[in-house]
């Protein structure tokens, strides 16, 4: 599994995985992207911040506690 920093943000590729990147990146929560904006909408996944019109992110500490179940 990751290792995940209290601090910071990580996007989504960092949170559900990314196999076809280079280097593949290994997924924290193996979901899809669908399945993650569903759990962000009905609030099962942590709000998402928008950084930019593009840009979207979610807080390192909650996707922690939502792993570890804190």
């Amino acid at each position: 599994m990751n290792t995940i920093q209290h601090e910071g943000y990580l996007r989504l590729p960092h949170i559900i995985g990314n196999p076809f990147a280079n280097p593949p990146i290994p997924a924290i929560i193996p979901i899809s992207a669908t399945s993650w904006w569903a759990g962000v909408k009905s609030g099962k996944y942590p709000k998402s911040i928008k950084l930019g019109p593009r840009t979207t992110v979610w807080r390192a500490s909650e996707v922690l506690a939502l792993v570890t179940g804190a």
